[in-house]
């Protein structure tokens, strides 16, 4: 019961994080006062929700992957999970920190009147969401590299 919910937590407090980052993308296209106090709350959002993750992750890592990199090890993906594995513990840290950077961004930044800013804003944001879709994208792969080891291992 409760690997099952580590592994919700942590990939929903990255997609949670990675939507609240797409919010700020697309409130920065035409900012005004309500727009620039959404984006506030939105990118602290982010920041909050990655920081998050982060533990989360960790715990489930430290608590669980074990006995699910022994499967993995055992099946045919075994490269592909492992490479899944490290590409998220060692990329994460750029999540976070551009994650942690938009609201510096955001708060910092004169959005109303500055186009730079606003590109500034968006670029961090979209990267935030682009890398953030990766990191779910390998943990996909991390998850069916168990599924198809216990398949092999079964014989089916």
């Amino acid at each position: 019961m409760l690997k099952d919910l580590f592994i919700l937590v942590h990939p929903t407090l990255g997609v949670l994080g990675v939507l609240a980052a797409l919010w700020v993308f697309v409130e920065a296209l035409k900012v005004n006062d309500d727009t620039l106090r959404r984006m506030k709350i939105a990118s602290v959002t982010v920041a909050v929700l990655m920081l998050l993750t982060w533990p989360a992750g960790g715990v489930w890592d430290s608590l669980f992957y074990g006995a699910d990199k022994a499967v993995i090890e055992k099946g045919p993906w075994a490269f592909l999970g492992d490479t899944a594995m490290e590409t998220k513990e060692h990329l994460f840290v750029i999540v976070l920190l551009l994650s942690l950077y938009l609201p510096i961004v955001v708060f910092a930044g004169n959005l109303r009147a500055s186009r730079g800013a606003r590109l500034l804003t968006m670029t961090v944001a979209g990267l935030v969401v682009l890398s953030g879709l990766a990191m779910e994208g390998a943990g996909a792969v991390l998850g069916l590299s168990v599924k198809v080891a216990f398949f092999n291992l079964m014989g089916a």
